[in-house]
């Protein structure tokens, strides 16, 4: 092996790490350290001596660390009994990080695994050399920037974003396709979080971002979340009981479209259907058929269909009643608005006791303002 008179590295933007085999450096070889480098001297699992700017001559007496570990020769062109590694101290711009696979959260709201996929980009300075190469070298064996990024991707950024996105879905009370609202604060925790490590580790984050955070599309559970949420969004706007009748008349249409009623038969079905529906939507508007019963809701005493109160204990005979806070069609017995949670109770006036129906911001009898 050849030896090396003048050892010093000429970095490109964005290289970490560059190193010279032990063995191939002479004693009285010239070490030349650029402004933003640091050379430090690595022998058998341990760093020792360290070279800031400046330019050097390697000599017995210029590397007192090693030279109290080695019995260093003098004089002569002898091999250097130990490896020299180049560190850039500038910062490191523009790293990526993303998931290699999605990752799989459980949703919330919806208790669904979801495949979660979320890519950014960061920057890093080093700081403390010498923790940095014991890393590096000693745990992850990277000698590359790409292999240092995949060391603190796979074990530093990508398991502290998942727990981050899974807190930020709880704290926030909203799904895995509504995370993408949340980036800007999801990124500020990260960076805090992350950059700890990176302390620990000899490096300053100096920037993070998180770029995306989404789900693929033509995943089965993603197809499954997203018709929970477009149903339940069409409950909200028809009300409970529209959007009940609107699934009837789809199952009605699916069965008259199917494949075993084909040709005349299917003409026929399709007109039976519709003609069907024609009787349904007048009587599930309007009327209900004679002798129909329907039951009272407050003493479960059965009465014709088209009674206004109970022929038992006299109430008054209504099945569902409209939420004034949304809008809802709700139980007449229900207490609560199961959409808004508006309480559907009576009230009493605190000043002139009398009844205040549900929703009434004032006393419709003394005008008092209500809590």
């Amino acid at each position: 092996m050849a030896l090396i008179d003048v050892v010093q590295w000429d970095n490109k933007q964005g290289e970490i790490i560059y190193r010279f085999q032990e063995g191939a450096v002479s004693l009285g070889a010239q070490l030349i350290v650029m402004e933003h480098q640091e050379a430090v001297f690595f022998r058998e699992g341990r760093a020792l001596d360290s070279f800031g700017p400046g330019r050097y001559t390697l000599k017995t007496g210029n590397v007192p660390i090693l030279e109290k570990i080695v019995n260093l020769p003098f004089g002569g062109s002898s091999p250097f009994p130990a490896t020299v590694y180049f560190l850039n101290k500038s910062e490191i711009p523009n790293l990526k990080w993303g998931t290699k696979q999605p990752i799989q959260l459980l949703d919330p709201k919806y208790d669904i695994a979801i495949p979660v996929r979320a890519f950014g980009n960061y920057s890093i300075r080093i700081q403390e050399s010498k923790s940095l190469l014991m890393m590096a070298i000693g745990t992850w064996n990277a000698y590359t920037t790409e292999a240092i990024g995949t060391a603190l991707r796979d074990q530093i950024i990508l398991p502290k974003l998942q727990d981050l996105i899974s807190e930020t879905m709880i704290k926030q009370s909203i799904n895995i396709l509504e995370i993408a609202t949340q980036l800007d604060e999801i990124g500020l925790a990260g960076r805090a979080k992350i950059a700890e490590d990176f302390a620990s580790f000899g490096l300053e984050l100096v920037r993070f971002a998180i770029e995306s955070i989404n789900v693929p599309e033509e995943d089965e559970s993603v197809q499954r979340l997203k018709k929970v949420l477009a149903d339940r969004a069409e409950i909200h706007i028809m009300g409970n009981e529209d959007y009940k009748m609107k699934r009837t008349f789809d199952t009605m249409e699916k069965a008259a479209d199917s494949d075993g009623a084909g040709g005349m038969m299917g003409a026929g079905m399709g007109f039976g259907m519709g003609a069907q529906m024609g009787n349904i939507m007048p009587g599930m508007m309007k009327s209900v058929e004679p002798g129909a019963q329907v039951k009272c809701p407050h003493c479960g005493a059965m009465n014709q269909a088209d009674a206004k109160f109970c022929s038992e204990c006299g109430k008054e005979i209504v099945l569902s009643k409209t939420c004034p806070g949304c809008g809802a069609k709700v139980p007449a017995i229900a207490k609560f608005c199961p959409e808004c949670g508006m309480n559907l109770q009576e009230m009493v006036c605190p000043k002139c006791k009398a009844k205040i129906p549900p929703g009434s911001k004032f006393c419709p009898s003394c005008g008092k303002k209500l809590a």
